[in-house]
């Protein structure tokens, strides 16, 4: 292997985080030399932030000022990018409250009349988020944590929210889209609702290695990022629904963050209670769907209940709704699931740049599908 790859890299993982440094990924072209890359950095001692052998992607600080330019340049490197930041899309509002069984917005677009046929039950739906709390009202089936930590535990409250307008169970107080799924804790945003880009590609490989082929990102980036596009790119082409929420940058945005400006997803933008586009709500050409964002009443870590707005409150309706299309129709593309939520879909003022093809609406988007079965 080229001397010189090994040792650029050797330096860059050595290289601490700091004022002067930046956080990469650094894409090698070939398989083989990314095996020996690591192979000779693991002799040597040396540990990156993060590697990804599926993407071929190692992750580690550089120098600012010549880092980047000096990796990019090796006949080895397929590209070097930032490894951007991304955050989870919610607008902070959270109030204590006594819950009611099926809440208005889970009514609102049209879940409950396919519980008759199906709730969800041998879907695997994953919650790519800050974790999930324990809660009487959810089941986890199981998790993992990829910023370093062994807990998928929710230390933020925002992934507890968002599984709980997904899948909560009801056994308490509160019913979720699609109540009956195998709902899986992804970590990979921080405790202030942070994380990088590497975390959420790490996320999306774990979650297709389980069979999990329903992904739900309320978070965004506004940065250009291949890495992350290729990992939504390979989910797409395994089978996954991927579900990601517009942004909180109102109508004067230039356009939405990724991964929901990426056509791979389903984007789903906020609407309100009366079914308008909600203020704050990102405005793009890539929304497929609008579902209620506007003080939604959820699950809370601790046991409690409380309200929050976003669009990363839109995107699990959507996400439980393709759940539930899933559940009977198991063979359903990720396209048909879009076509059919967006056919579905009730118009809304605002236009498509506001609200796509309209407001959720999951039981017409289910008609024909399946067995009268219950599961």
């Amino acid at each position: 292997m080229n001397v010189k790859i090994e040792r650029l890299l050797a330096n860059a993982a050595r290289r601490k985080s700091g004022p002067k440094s930046e956080r990469l990924l650094v894409a090698l072209k070939r398989g083989p030399a990314y095996r020996r890359c690591i192979g000779r950095l693991k002799a040597s001692g040396v540990m990156p932030i993060k590697t990804n052998d599926v993407h071929r992607l190692i992750c580690c600080h550089a120098d600012k000022r010549t880092g980047r330019a000096r990796l990019r340049n090796h006949p080895d490197v397929a590209y070097v990018e930032r490894d951007a930041g991304v955050k989870a899309h919610d607008c902070g509002c959270r109030a204590g409250i006594r819950a009611i069984v099926v809440p208005w917005n889970v009514r609102r677009v049209k879940a409950a009349p396919v519980w008759s046929r199906t709730r969800g039950s041998g879907v695997r739906v994953a919650v790519l988020d800050t974790g999930i709390a324990r809660h009487p009202d959810l089941k986890i089936a199981g998790g993992v944590n990829t910023l370093g930590g062994r807990s998928f535990a929710d230390d933020n409250g925002h992934g507890t929210h968002i599984a709980g307008i997904l899948a909560a169970t009801g056994r308490r107080r509160l019913t979720g889209v699609a109540p009956a799924v195998r709902l899986y804790a992804v970590k990979v945003l921080d405790a202030a609702g942070n994380g990088f880009v590497s975390d959420i590609i790490e996320g999306i490989d774990w979650s297709l290695k389980r069979g999990i082929r329903v992904l739900n990102m309320s978070f965004g980036t506004s940065a250009d990022s291949l890495a992350l596009r290729n990992a939504i790119r390979r989910a797409r082409r395994k089978g996954a629904v991927v579900v990601a929420s517009a942004g909180n940058e109102g109508p004067l945005n230039r356009r939405l963050d990724a991964p929901a400006r990426y056509p791979e997803t389903i984007a789903a933008a906020a609407s309100t209670r009366a079914n308008r586009a909600a203020s704050f709500s990102s405005r793009g050409r890539n929304i497929a769907v609008a579902a209620p964002g506007v003080n939604i009443l959820s699950t809370l870590p601790g046991g409690k209940y409380g309200r929050m707005s976003g669009t990363s409150m839109s995107a699990p309706h959507v996400a439980g709704g393709a759940a539930l299309l899933r559940a009977l129709s198991p063979k359903l593309s990720p396209a048909s699931v879009a076509k059919r939520l967006k056919a579905a879909a009730l118009p809304i003022p605002g236009g498509k740049r506001s609200a796509g093809s309209g407001l959720l609406r999951i039981a017409p988007a289910a008609a024909g599908l399946g067995t009268k079965t219950r599961t």
